[in-house]
């Protein structure tokens, strides 16, 4: 495989750090509100992109392109980051990283839908098995019914998925740097209307907080997304890149057992294997099922 025109080491640089982000940020709302959270972490993202957009003598979006960035980032920063910390605030960090698995289902979907990328028939027997785990997940021991934080989550997925759908539109004529810089800084300034309670809560913030805020908004925001640009920009399918993000679970898992000691529970275990296979089949399926599906066709 040459890696060098490979999408697969840039998706696996944004799954590392959105992996820790599920972890990070559960730790970072025992002090920040979801809210402060978002615009802060997306605040320092945009410090750290504007440098590098100086540096770099980055140009400006055309004008006909704004409002394509504005709801990039209106859907995969603003609506995204509240939706998301409000679900982690009151779930663990591996089951919250399992429900937000299924925005590449719905990724997929709406390519289908919208673009009318090419699903394969075992592509399609993945996506139901991953949502069998989903269900899992959510109905073992009642979960689905007493957590408001799954609906929240499920909202998140929904909106990362479409912004991954206007990242693969956007790459198409900007590079990945610009399509992640502009997307971020149109997301910051929608969170602005929160600037006033977060900075209030920087101010008194105690030294591991700053840590976390850091590595969220530097390593999480900033290097993830324009690596997860750059991922859409070499892949052939949308669905190639966004299935992907179903690794988060077991990453999370590990990561929340070694940095917060979250154990996690029977449906995260059996959901997340099921929502695993799903994806080996989607990814890998292929090598057993191209031959006979071709003959189809």
């Amino acid at each position: 495989m040459n890696y060098k025109d490979s999408f697969h080491p840039y998706a696996w640089v944004s799954i590392f750090f959105w992996s820790l982000t599920a972890v990070l940020t559960r730790l970072a709302l025992q002090y920040f509100s979801a809210f402060s959270l978002g615009f802060l972490r997306y605040l320092i993202a945009s410090v750290v992109l504007l440098a590098v957009a100086a540096l770099y003598k980055m140009k400006p979006p055309r004008p006909k392109d704004l409002l394509w960035f504005l709801a990039s980032g209106g859907t995969g920063f603003f609506l995204y980051m509240i939706a998301y910390n409000q679900g982690q605030a009151v779930v663990t960090a591996a089951t919250g990283s399992v429900v937000i698995a299924m925005a590449p289902v719905l990724t997929a979907l709406l390519t289908w839908l919208i673009y009318r990328e090419k699903i394969r028939p075992h592509q399609w027997a993945a996506v139901f098995i991953e949502f069998a785990g989903v269900a899992v997940l959510t109905l073992m021991n009642g979960v689905f019914s007493v957590n408001r934080g799954l609906f929240w989550l499920f909202f998140a997925a929904l909106s990362l998925s479409i912004y991954n759908l206007l990242q693969r539109k956007l790459t198409k004529t900007y590079d990945s740097l610009q399509t992640a810089a502009y997307s971020i800084f149109f997301g910051t300034l929608l969170l602005a209307v929160f600037a006033p309670e977060s900075f209030q809560a920087l101010r008194h913030a105690p030294a591991i907080q700053w840590f976390y805020l850091l590595i969220l908004g530097v390593g999480a925001s900033a290097i993830a997304y324009v690596s997860w640009a750059k991922a859409f920009s070499k892949a052939k399918q949308t669905s190639q890149v966004s299935n992907y993000m179903f690794i988060t679970p077991l990453l999370t898992s590990v990561l929340g057992f070694l940095l917060a000691g979250e154990v996690p529970d029977r449906g995260t275990l059996i959901g997340g294997g099921i929502i695993m296979t799903g994806v080996l089949i989607f990814n890998f399926g292929g090598m057993l099922f191209g031959p006979a599906e071709r003959k189809k066709t």
